[in-house]
């Protein structure tokens, strides 16, 4: 009797000990998996985010200056803004609160941060949405006419039919994103097996040093995604500790991402290679680049018209006559007098409006690192020479582009 008791516990005992093993197993693997799905999320986020109609232009750009000047110009903007959205991500870790990047702004920069921070989030923007509305133009008139010479009547009516969209608020189109990633991923996969066979090494060795930083503007541009870096830490919710490497991997794809669609379009096109990418591609990729613009357009809107309603108490009537009325003026004007093109608009829009951001997320670390409200999830060393060299990039990129916009 008391054998076969001494041996129903040893076995309760066993039985316990391998029950509280395998309970530890279980919920290692099920954090593991939590940890994984959110940082999955989080990268995918980030890249839907980035990842817009701005790759559409980077290859005309780098045809400007040649493929290795081009490669020179992303690899280095790559960098400079993994380390800015990563100081960016630093200062959200080091406050309690969550904000908007305006919001960011005037707590460690004051009023004045945030006027500044609201402007550079109005000229990218309406930037983003003018120069949109010239590629939709000009993919519909291509599609339709074979020409661009119909740009003016097919952009005002893309933005008649968006900007009821947007006044309505259509759900299914807001959320645009996923879609807008899906058919980047689409077209990059179709472009590389229909046009590899078709690259030229001669329309990839030569370098023109006069434009060498042509693509400036338009890289940067293609790369913004500070907007989203609040968003990312929300997605992380009581443990953060994946938010760097979250940053690092979506730039990361993203790099990967625009050289290997400029290294494809380029070697196969060549000379022949227009400001909007996919006029030379074949209808379906203009098909394709149409609904990423369109996806990006409604979502840049949308957010616009929300942060003038939520963050300044704009009604939504006017918030949206704001945000709809002067992208259209400057279009308007714009190509009757024919002043400007897709790529000009984006790389204007992106040295003005991501030069400015980085500028002030750069002011705004060295404060958090002073000021935060708590000890983040990670640091990362703040240096005067390594900030100085990140603004003078931003600063002599504006004025090299603005320059080269105006010859």
């Amino acid at each position: 009797m008391l054998f076969i008791l001494s041996g129903n516990l040893c076995q309760l005992h066993a039985s316990t000990k391998f029950q509280r093993h395998f309970n530890k197993v279980v919920f290692t693997l099920f954090t593991r998996e939590v940890k994984m799905s959110k940082t999955f999320i989080a990268i995918s986020t980030l890249i839907g985010t980035i990842i817009g109609a701005g790759i559409l232009g980077i290859p005309y750009v780098v045809m400007k200056s040649g493929f290795f000047l081009g490669l020179i110009n992303i690899l280095l903007i790559a960098v400079v803004m993994i380390i800015t959205m990563l100081y960016l991500g630093e200062v959200t870790l080091r406050t309690n609160s969550n904000h908007h990047l305006a919001g960011y702004a005037e707590k460690y920069l004051g009023k004045k941060g945030k006027l500044l921070m609201f402007i550079s989030l109005i000229v990218g923007v309406y930037g983003a949405i003018l120069a949109y509305l010239i590629g939709e133009g000009e993919s519909l008139s291509y599609l339709f006419f074979e020409n661009i010479n119909h740009t003016l009547y097919f952009g005002l009516g893309f933005w008649v039919l968006m900007s009821i969209i947007c006044y309505f608020g259509l759900k299914a189109l807001e959320e645009g994103e996923e879609l807008g990633v899906i058919l980047i991923a689409v077209l990059i996969v179709l472009i590389s097996v229909i046009f590899w066979n078709k690259i030229e090494v001669n329309n990839l060795n030569y370098v023109n040093w006069k434009n060498m930083f042509v693509p400036f503007g338009v890289v940067l541009f293609a790369f913004l995604g500070f907007n989203v870096i609040p968003e990312v830490k929300r997605i992380f919710g009581d443990d953060k500790r994946g938010m760097k490497r979250a940053i690092i991997i979506a730039n990361l794809i993203v790099l990967v991402v625009y050289i290997l669609f400029a290294y494809i379009v380029l070697g196969s096109q060549g000379e022949n290679t227009p400001e909007l990418a996919t006029l030379v591609l074949g209808k379906i990729f203009i098909i394709l680049g149409m609904i990423t613009m369109l996806t990006s357009y409604l979502g840049l809107s949308i957010s616009l018209i929300d942060t003038l309603k939520f963050d300044f108490g704009i009604s939504k009537v006017r918030s949206w006559i704001y945000t709809i009325i002067p992208p259209i003026f400057l279009f308007t004007f714009l190509e009757i007098f024919n002043l400007t093109s897709f790529t000009k608009v984006i790389g204007v829009g992106g040295v003005m409006s991501g030069g400015l951001t980085g500028i002030l997320i750069l002011f705004m670390i060295k404060e958090a690192k002073k000021k935060g409200d708590r000890v983040p999830e990670y640091s990362i060393p703040y240096s005067s020479i390594l900030a100085g060299i990140i603004i003078a990039i931003f600063v002599i990129g504006a004025l090299l582009e603005i320059l080269n916009t105006l010859k």
